[in-house]
């Protein structure tokens, strides 16, 4: 089976799926594999993910992207995180369908596994398509980065003042990289972030913080 087989088969689980648990809004086969498949996909072509050997997810939702990425680099190690049990036992069924083993999700919240040291910045690559703004989510992400690692964000193309989360969390603006996937809809811009040094122990702050107080 090829990758794109993999990618076929994998959509229409998460359809099937998605008749007994709210994975995805989006229901029509092509644009799910523009929106969901190919969009997850964008970041492939950046060097900085190609260099990287351990990838987290965080909420990871259906598996996008960090599902669709673990099926096109069998090479790569995944860490897929997300608070709902239910989304990752259908990845779980489903990857281990088509006898995808580079995969490891974790149910949580990204506040808490940050706290333990087997994932405090221990990987080379942390992304996210999750809507949250930048200080949130950098808040959530930059602790799990290694230094030297990165945090590649899928956002929008809005302006939003990130600087004072990244000075206190340790990294620093690398570039954003275009999706290229304006002719499908899509907005999404890729966000580099380069980890320059540890994480203060005292971030992320407790569950519910981030979100209602982020650091700007």
């Amino acid at each position: 089976m090829d990758k794109k087989e993999q990618f076929e088969k994998y959509m229409e689980g998460i359809l099937q799926w998605n008749e007994k648990i709210n994975l995805t809004a989006i229901k029509e086969r092509e644009e799910f594999w523009v929106k969901h498949i190919i969009d997850s996909l964008a970041i492939t072509e950046l060097p900085e993910y190609q260099e990287g050997k351990t990838v987290l997810d965080i909420g990871t939702g259906a598996g996008f992207p960090g599902a669709i990425l673990a099926i096109n680099d069998p090479e790569k190690k995944f860490y897929l995180l997300d608070a709902l049990k239910k989304r990752l036992n259908v990845i779980d069924t489903l990857l281990l369908e088509q006898d995808v083993k580079n995969v490891t999700t974790l149910h949580g919240r990204a506040e808490d596994y940050a706290r333990d040291s087997k994932y405090r910045e221990s990987f080379d690559i942390v992304t996210s398509r999750a809507v949250s703004n930048l200080p949130v989510l950098l808040e959530y992400a930059l602790p799990y980065v290694k230094v030297g690692g990165y945090f590649i964000a899928y956002k929008a193309t809005e302006e939003e003042e990130y600087s004072k989360a990244l000075k206190i969390l340790g990294g620093e603006y690398v570039r954003t990289e275009s999706s290229k996937m304006e002719k499908y809809g899509i907005s999404h811009n890729l966000m580099v972030f380069r980890k320059v040094k540890n994480t203060p122990s005292a971030y992320p702050r407790k569950a519910g913080t981030v979100d209602k107080k982020p650091l700007k």
